[in-house]
């Protein structure tokens, strides 16, 4: 199986955890081989990295002890990540930048961790030109720095989902059936990218036996 785990950066249940459902649909959709589980940030304790440098100096995880245990194990065992972050100040949630923060050991420690990982990303924002794009851009170097391969949407849908949620919640979001269209097809595309590479990865390991 092919595991798509879908992050939503918002710290309420609204109109990105609503677009991270129906994409994670979507993902589901494309084959049978495809499983998703839905991780929320809302009502998680994750503090910031403060580079205090016990990471580097120890080579391991990180010493600060909260809720980013359990949200890195879940990107670590997922073969894609759809990120799903509301516009916060023109970018993705501090509580995304804490968690982005918090992976310096996929760097640090552990290099190729994530190397073989896809990610997309999706951008809900309250106004129709409200920062979705840049929340996009931001997400994806957030965890392309992190070593994790970017999937972009499919042409004309640039490079991840952009929804206009009105401030309305869910109901606000599923109004804009044009942008939860790039949502979904990014998700999709995201789906589709790690199946065709677990399907390679394992004809090369048959080619080399």
């Amino acid at each position: 199986m092919i595991k798509i785990v879908g992050l939503c950066a918002s710290p309420r249940k609204s109109a990105s955890e609503y677009v991270t459902e129906q994409a994670l649909a979507a993902a589901r959709s494309f084959d049978p081989a495809i499983e998703t589980e839905l991780v929320t940030l809302r009502g998680k304790k994750i503090a910031p990295c403060i580079d205090c440098g016990y990471c580097k100096r120890e080579k391991t995880f990180c010493c600060i002890k909260d809720d980013m245990q359990e949200v890195f194990e879940k990107i670590i065992n997922a073969d894609g990540l759809l990120v799903v972050s509301p516009v916060y100040v023109m970018a993705a949630t501090p509580q995304l930048h804490a968690v982005a923060s918090r992976m310096r050991p996929a760097m640090h420690c552990y290099p190729g961790m994530l190397r073989n990982k896809f990610v997309s990303a999706v951008g809900v924002g309250g106004t129709r030109n409200g920062g979705q794009e840049i929340t996009v851009t931001d997400i994806i170097n957030l965890f392309g720095t992190r070593g994790m391969n970017v999937v972009t949407n499919e042409s004309g849908g640039y490079t991840g989902g952009k929804v206009w949620s009105q401030d309305g919640g869910a109901e606000g979001a599923a109004k804009d059936e044009i942008g939860m269209k790039t949502a979904t097809d990014v998700a999709r595309k995201l789906a589709e990218v790690c199946l065709i590479y677990d399907l390679g990865k394992q004809a090369y390991q048959n080619r080399e036996a």
